[in-house]
């Protein structure tokens, strides 16, 4: 019986002893065997598959009417239209002003020598024509009434505008090839507007958007010139 226990004894020791040398012989073999190499990262785990076009290979359906009552627009009666005239403006602001006309830089002062009176606001001097700008002139051949008298106010505004030049040389602003064509300009004698002074006179009349209009009304208010008797 004594025997007995002393085999199973040795036996437990020896396969205890078995377990722990296996033991160590694994730990020992992570050392002297190479490591495993990891495998490569996936390209497709870094970059994104694109995504693939979708196609409906379902036949088109047309969109469905929902309220057409309340979202469609009522017929329409062309011959019920009426057309109304434009609204006034509410004041002169809201017109549009007429475009100026530019002076060109080529323009510039000349000395007319020796002008004639053709009319009572137009001359020629020099080869050119030149008309009074914003002054109307008077025909020579004009008949003014004033009170029961009747009298050629053309010719004597004419030989007003004359008598009053005297041969004397006007300062106009003139393009250079004003001798091919008659052209409205601003003349001066020395200082002296010639349009100022013949509206004023009542030897011209003043053209409606110039800036004689307050002249031509002293004028007619003084009856001078063809707003008065004979002379």
């Amino acid at each position: 019986m004594g025997e007995v226990r002393s085999t199973g004894r040795l036996a437990l020791t020896l396969g205890s002893l078995g377990l722990a040398a296996g033991t160590l012989l694994i730990i020992l073999s992570r050392q002297w065997l190479p490591a495993a190499p990891s495998p490569p990262p996936a390209q497709d785990a870094q970059r994104a598959a694109p995504r693939m076009p979708f196609r409906d290979a379902r036949p088109p359906q047309p969109a469905r009417r929902i309220a057409e009552h309340l979202i469609a627009p009522p017929p329409l009666d062309a011959a019920g239209i009426e057309r109304l005239e434009r609204r006034p403006p509410l004041g002169e602001l809201g017109l549009a002003s007429p475009p100026k006309t530019p002076m060109p830089q080529v323009w510039r002062e000349t000395l007319l020598y020796r002008p004639i009176a053709t009319s009572s606001a137009t001359f020629q001097a020099m080869g050119r024509t030149v008309a009074i700008s914003g002054a109307i002139d008077i025909d020579p051949g004009r008949i003014c009434q004033f009170g029961d008298a009747s009298w050629p106010c053309g010719q004597r505004a004419r030989a007003a505008f004359n008598a009053w030049l005297r041969g004397r040389a006007l300062k106009c602003v003139l393009p250079p090839d004003a001798e091919r064509f008659a052209v409205a300009a601003s003349c001066k004698l020395g200082n002296q507007d010639v349009g100022a002074w013949l509206v004023s006179n009542g030897w011209a009349m003043a053209s409606p958007p110039g800036i004689y209009g307050k002249a031509e009304s002293v004028a007619r208010n003084a009856e001078m010139g063809i707003f008065g008797p004979p002379q």
